[in-house]
């Protein structure tokens, strides 16, 4: 949770400028990515569904909203706290939106796209709950003050559980404007997938974005509990660009592409060159999607206007890159440093930025000017892998701020849920000044592990004291782990092999009239591989939708290993299939291995997923070695 209250460096500058060229390291992107996913489920609030992961978690803040007259429960506590903050819980979805959006083909072929799409959906069922009238949202549940005199687990609250919220005799644009963009963000994560939820997101979006900009103000003069803890210092106007930009990306509306070009200028989307990036300042994520606008050649009329947003864009690139005139501070050991409190989340979230304009400007045929010259959109990709790499290990003091991941990693975070035993082990109710004395206090690792939590992070010289009670360092966020979805799959999938400047491939939104019966789901028998015991095939249905009156399925293919040696050399066939697959890497007529995988140990399945609209494909081996 933010507390001190933070002033943006805003500088106005035209000039941009170089890049650092930095070294690559070897870690596991994949098992990262997976553990980092995982992390969301130790922050859900409400009742948790059959498929909760993380064990040591119960149902809590089930009576959310009720006082309220309004049903709340759900939804992200932000970090180690039992708040639902909603300004950090919207840009923590539109981020992990974004990821899935560019890097869904790699989370799919590593098996996590579901995982992915399941934490997104949690955020977003609870922002539809949060938004019960056009012109209202509830945009924080428990306040900062009460809870931190506390030290409970979620599953024992006793604080209050106020909720608060935004109309128009209280507006708040920055907030509503914030979860327009989740939202719509959102609707293209579903689209493919589940067009009426996605249609049923976009119409909140567009009612929110409405709202923000006809009754503008701050959120947190709206609700002022928030401003200890979660305050807007860079005001709304950029979280109204950063609307606007997802909502075209969403629906083509010229609409919003006009907002983008006429406001440009007014509300400081082509003029702020900015040097961070997260839940308060937005422009130098708005100045990325404009800029990724023009380059697909979308601007039309606005293209001067475009131009200059993409200068600002690559003005946070170089910047971070470290040859401008205004450059990101490092420390020592080579880490983005902003603030010491959480500074973690500026470093992932620059770092996604950096990689996904990397691909723009790969896809474009093009390099980042900077002063000091023309880079190679490579040298972006290496900066960020460098910042992902420092966050996993390869630092000064060799610490993973991953919680879980490597061998050292910080075994007092600042979380009331992961440092107070499990309610599963331990019913007994622990109180509010309790929890402080039985379980604040120790000096022991926390009974419960918050995998793939990351941490605040170090200090300006690369210190770092794993103590509970320094919540500066020690404290997890879900705004930290958000950004770096995209950046893990991409480093662990590779490129796509796509042009990253195609539009995304979705049916045009319509609104929903009726709601149609959803089509039958053909039966899916478990087909075998073929004579060859040793290897197991299994496929079933796990999601369906009508576009233009045709039926579309998605299917999972499970392969497994049920030998005792490696497999090695696995070539499969597949017919009868008739829409794309993801998963495997196409070898003549034939399927294999995908990049990242040389062989599959005993035990172990790979999962390969493919959509098209008829019955399972015909899957069987081929060939295959047994080592």
């Amino acid at each position: 949770m933010e507390k001190p209250v933070r002033l943006c460096s805003m500088t106005l500058l035209f000039l941009l400028v170089g890049i650092l060229p930095l070294v690559f390291a070897g870690h596991d992107y994949g098992q990262a990515l997976s553990k980092s996913i995982l992390f969301f489920e130790a922050q859900r609030s409400g009742y948790l569904p059959s498929t909760q992961r993380v064990q040591w978690r119960g149902n809590s803040g089930l009576n959310d909203g009720k006082a309220s007259g309004v049903d709340l429960v759900g939804g992200y506590y932000d970090a180690g706290d039992n708040v639902k903050f909603g300004l950090p819980m919207a840009f923590t979805i539109t981020m992990m939106s974004w990821s899935i959006i560019e890097y869904g083909k790699q989370m799919a072929s590593s098996g996590e796209l579901g995982h992915a799409m399941d934490a997104v959906k949690w955020g977003t069922d609870y922002l539809i709950k949060a938004h019960p009238q056009p012109d209202v949202l509830y945009g924080e549940v428990g306040d900062g003050n009460t809870d931190h005199y506390c030290w409970q687990r979620p599953e024992d609250m006793t604080t209050s559980r106020q909720a608060y919220k935004i109309d128009p005799s209280n507006p708040g644009s920055d907030l509503a404007g914030e979860t327009a963009a989740a939202m719509a963000a959102a609707s293209l994560v579903f689209r493919r997938y589940n067009p009426s939820y996605a249609n049923k997101l976009l119409s909140h979006a567009s009612q929110l974005f409405e709202f923000a900009d006809k009754y503008r103000g701050k959120y947190d003069g709206s609700i002022t509990v928030a401003q200890k803890y979660y305050r807007s210092v860079s005001g709304y106007a950029d979280e109204l660009l950063w609307a606007a930009a997802w909502l075209y990306k969403a629906t083509n509306n010229q609409y919003y592409l006009n907002y983008l070009g006429k406001n440009g200028d007014a509300l400081g989307g082509t003029g702020w060159g900015m040097t961070e990036f997260g839940w308060d300042v937005k422009y130098a994520g708005v100045q990325t999607l404009v800029a990724k606008f023009l380059m697909q050649g979308k601007a039309g009329q606005y293209a001067p206007v475009f131009e200059k947003y993409q200068q600002k864009a690559e003005y946070f690139m170089c910047s971070c890159l470290g040859k401008g005139t205004h450059n990101v501070k490092k420390t020592p050991g080579g880490l983005i440093f902003r603030q010491r409190w959480n500074n973690m989340q500026f470093v992932t979230s620059a770092s996604f930025l950096l990689t996904v304009y990397s691909d723009y400007l790969a896809s474009a045929g093009r390099n980042l000017q900077c002063a000091s010259g023309s880079v190679p959109p490579s040298a972006l990709i290496s900066f960020a892998q460098s910042q992902v790499d420092y966050i996993l290990g390869d630092n000064p003091r060799a610490t993973s701020y991953m919680v879980g991941y490597g061998s050292n990693y910080p075994q007092q975070v600042h979380h009331r849920a992961s440092s107070i035993v499990s309610v599963k082990v331990n019913p007994s109710f622990v109180s509010c000044r309790g929890g402080y004395a039985t379980w604040f206090s120790r000096k022991g690792s926390d009974p419960n592990l918050l995998a793939g939590a990351i941490v605040g992070g170090p200090d300006a010289y690369d210190n770092f004291a794993d103590e509970r009670d320094n919540y500066e360092q020690t404290e997890p966020a879900t705004y930290n782990n958000a950004p770096l979805l995209g950046i893990l799959a991409r480093l662990h999938g590779g490129h796509s092999g796509y042009n990253q400047l195609l539009p995304v491939v979705l049916p045009t939104p319509k609104p929903i009239v009726t709601q149609p019966k959803p089509a039958p789901k053909p039966k899916v028998d478990p087909s075998p591989a073929s004579s060859s015991a040793p290897i197991s095939i299994e496929q079933k249905a796990t999601d369906s939708w009508v576009t233009k009156g045709k039926t579309y399925y998605r299917y999972s293919t499970i392969v497994t290993n049920k030998s005792s040696k490696t497999l090695k050399g696995l070539k499969l066939s597949v017919s009868k299939l008739y829409g794309p697959l993801w998963g495997l890497t196409k070898y003549g007529d034939s399927y294999v291995f995908p990049a990242w995988i040389n062989a599959l140990p005993a035990g172990k399945s790979l999962e390969f997923v493919y959509v098209h609209s008829g019955s399972p494909a015909d899957v069987s081996v081929s060939s295959y070695n047994l080592e």
